[in-house]
């Protein structure tokens, strides 16, 4: 339903320029895109607009003169560094929810959007926490996005009372450490592990598979689940790894290249990825190259080059809303916001937002605590855009699909369910 015109973001221009193959700059709203509060939601669905930069600072696009005291979201992740691009992905479909939800103007207060730089690193993690925590206007976080940082802050989240909602940290060990305000809303790799192992034992049949990880907590804790799962499948597994920032993957590439392994298995993201399909490209290897959710961005494309990306494949616990007709509606008003198509968990963000949101509306005050936020989040039952959102006692999400993806040309295209492509289903 349309709103007024003349709604300008404000966005620090430091925020374009870290911005990798994309234009994020300054958005005006147009007319019209606010329908898509009506698609996704249970009765507490809520749309919103706010903008904020890497350094902390956040402002609210709803006129001040309306007289609402303002509560901010936060969004913990990495917006600048090697892997920035899935950061900005959820930092966008977060400001879109926030964005929303003020226009909509039912919420007893105005919303903003605070954002904590940790560039996916884990040493960093705890100072990016700890920036949304002393901010009193901060009623919950989206993310940490990355397992390490999330292991770095978990704990100061959970001291805090404040809930941190999670849309793409996937180490299994993160729901069984304690934190007691940490949930997430994709399947972790205890269920991608498997999946990806399945995929790979019965829909390509490979009889051997070359796993390495990069020595992150994520592409460790992925790497592990993988090998687990391909052992009882009866694949034989050999294993390796290399630490993320390696600049010379060519001795690696050439054990890969070596070995009988009809598939190659890399768990880490998408800086390292690429250049380690260079390598592989350059040592002549043969075989399946797949990686998980973190390398499922356009920028393993550019950083590989196109010949040596054609054909990678990705399993990723996340929907393709750019390119699913069902998702116009939001990818539309995303790239109105963001100047860019909606990628790899960007819808993800959106209703990891939207789930705080709609525990606000729910709870119906302009001074809601941050432990009242924590305590209705873990008893939500949420029917988002990408899923049903309900959360297991421990915090992970109740639904278990993962999907397959593959590079073809300059684009990643979904394959399809991998429960559905082990089973022959469609």
């Amino acid at each position: 339903m349309p709103i007024g015109a003349g709604i300008r973001l404000t966005i620090r221009e430091d925020l374009e320029v870290r911005t990798i193959n994309r234009v994020r700059a300054g958005a005006v709203i147009a007319a019209g895109v606010f329908a898509l509060s009506a698609c996704a939601g249970n009765s507490s669905k809520s749309s919103g607009s706010s903008s904020s930069s890497p350094n902390g600072s956040s402002s609210s696009t709803s006129a001040a003169s309306n007289g609402k005291p303002t509560l901010e979201i936060g969004v913990q992740g990495p917006l600048s560094g090697a892997n920035q691009a899935l950061g900005l992905n959820i930092d966008w479909g977060v400001k879109l929810a926030v964005q929303q939800a003020n226009a909509k103007g039912d919420l007893p207060f105005n919303l903003a959007v605070k954002e904590a730089d940790d560039q996916g690193d884990q040493s960093k993690g705890a100072d990016a926490a700890n920036l949304l925590i002393q901010d009193q206007k901060v009623i919950g976080s989206v993310g940490p996005a990355f397992s390490g940082p999330t292991a770095a802050s978990g704990a100061l989240y959970s001291a805090a009372n404040l809930v941190a909602v999670s849309p793409s940290a996937t180490r299994p060990s993160l729901t069984s450490s304690g934190y007691k305000t940490f949930y997430r809303v994709v399947a972790n790799d205890s269920v991608q592990g498997p999946a990806a192992a399945d995929y790979m034992a019965k829909v390509l049949k490979a009889p051997n598979v070359y796993v390495v990880d990069d020595k992150s907590q994520y592409g460790q804790g992925l790497s592990t689940a993988i090998v687990a799962e391909l052992k009882k499948d009866g694949v034989t597994v050999e294993t390796d790894s290399a630490a993320a920032g390696t600049q010379d993957y060519s001795q690696l590439a050439s054990k890969v290249a070596g070995s009988p392994a009809k598939a190659m298995y890399y768990a880490g993201y998408y800086a390292d990825g690429g250049v380690f399909a260079k390598a592989l490209k350059a040592a002549g290897y043969g075989g399946t190259m797949l990686s998980g959710d973190g390398s499922k961005d356009p920028n393993f494309i550019t950083t590989a080059g196109q010949d040596a990306a054609q054909g990678w494949q990705f399993t990723c616990p996340c929907l393709d809303a750019g390119s699913d007709p069902k998702y116009a509606a939001f990818a539309t008003a995303y790239k109105s916001l963001a100047n860019a198509a909606p990628g790899t968990y960007s819808i993800e963000g959106y209703d990891a937002a939207n789930v705080i949101i709609s525990v606000l509306k729910t709870l119906n005050t302009a001074t809601p605590t941050r432990q009242q936020v924590a305590d209705a989040v873990g008893k939500v039952d949420y029917q988002g855009l990408s899923k049903e959102i309900k959360f297991t006692p421990t915090g992970d999400i109740s639904g278990t699909s993962i999907y397959a993806y593959k590079i073809s040309g300059d684009q990643i295209s979904l394959i399809g369910d991998i429960s559905k492509l082990i089973s022959g289903g469609s």
